[in-house]
C-alpha cells in the first residue's frame, strides 16, 4: 500500500519533534558576532586566580617592547593587527595588502563605535610591560612572540585608540575599562591569560581582581 505525504505534513511533523528550533527565527546576529574569544567562566576563574604565584614585580628596567615580536603575518598579507580589526569589525573591508579599508567597530572598553581603523588600537590586554615584569623576561623571545600574538587567548581586542593609550602598562589595581559593564570579561579574561602563561600577580593586582571577580 502506497502513501502520498505532502511537504507541509513533513514540516509539520518536524515542528512537533523539534519545538525549540521552529519556537523563534535563529539569531543571525549573535551568531555573526566577533569579538574577542569568550573568556573562562567566574567559577573557573575563581579557581586560576587561587592558582596564581603572587609575588612583587621584577625586571622593569630591563623592559624593551621590541623583545615582544609582533606584529607577525597570521595568513596571507594579514598580520595580526588586521586580523584583530577584522575579527572584531562589522563588515571590513581590506585591501589587496589586507589593511582595514572601510567598516565599523565597536570599542568595548567604552562603548563607542568607530568608522576608521586609524581610530583603532589592538591592545594586549595583558600589557607587554606587565608581562615582563610578572616573568616573561625569562622566556625564550619565541615564546614572547607566541604571547604577544596570542589569538587564541582573550589577549587581544580592538578598542579606542586613545582609552588604550590611557591604559598603557597599567594592571586592574591602577586602571580599568571605563565600560563598568566590561568588568566581568574584563577581569576573567585577566585571569584566564596570567593562568594560561603562568605569569605572576603582585598582591595589590591580586586584591582587585579578587574584588572585581568576586562582584560578578
Amino acid at each position: 500500500m502506497k502513501f502520498a505525504i505532502s511537504a507541509a505534513a513533513v514540516f509539520n511533523a518536524l515542528a512537533m519533534l523539534l519545538p525549540s528550533v521552529f519556537a523563534a527565527p535563529l539569531d543571525l546576529e549573535h551568531l555573526e558576532s566577533r569579538e574577542l574569544p569568550t573568556p573562562v567562566s567566574v567559577a573557573t576563574a575563581k579557581t586560576y586566580l587561587a592558582a596564581l604565584t603572587v609575588r612583587a614585580e621584577a625586571n622593569a628596567d630591563t623592559y624593551d617592547r621590541d623583545l615582544f615580536p609582533h606584529w607577525i603575518t597570521i595568513s596571507g598579507a594579514c598580520n595580526t593587527r588586521e586580523t584583530v580589526l577584522k575579527r572584531d569589525g562589522t563588515n571590513v573591508v581590506t585591501s589587496s595588502s589586507c589593511a582595514a579599508t572601510s567598516g565599523s567597530w565597536y570599542s568595548q572598553y567604552d562603548g563607542k563605535t568607530w568608522t576608521s581603523a586609524s581610530d583603532i588600537q589592538i591592545d594586549h590586554l595583558i600589557p607587554l610591560s606587565e608581562a615582563w615584569k610578572s616573568g616573561a623576561s625569562a622566556w625564550t623571545t619565541s615564546k614572547r612572540q607566541s604571547f604577544a600574538n596570542d589569538l587564541t587567548r582573550p589577549q587581544l581586542i580592538a578598542v579606542t585608540g586613545s582609552v588604550n593609550q590611557a591604559k598603557g602598562d597599567k594592571d586592574p589595581a591602577e586602571w580599568m575599562p571605563p565600560r563598568t559593564a566590561y568588568y566581568c570579561t574584563y577581569i576573567r579574561a585577566w585571569i584566564q591569560v596570567k593562568y594560561y602563561w603562568a605569569l605572576s600577580i603582585d598582591q595589590a593586582e591580586y586584591n582587585a581582581l579578587y574584588k572585581y571577580l568576586y562582584a560578578c
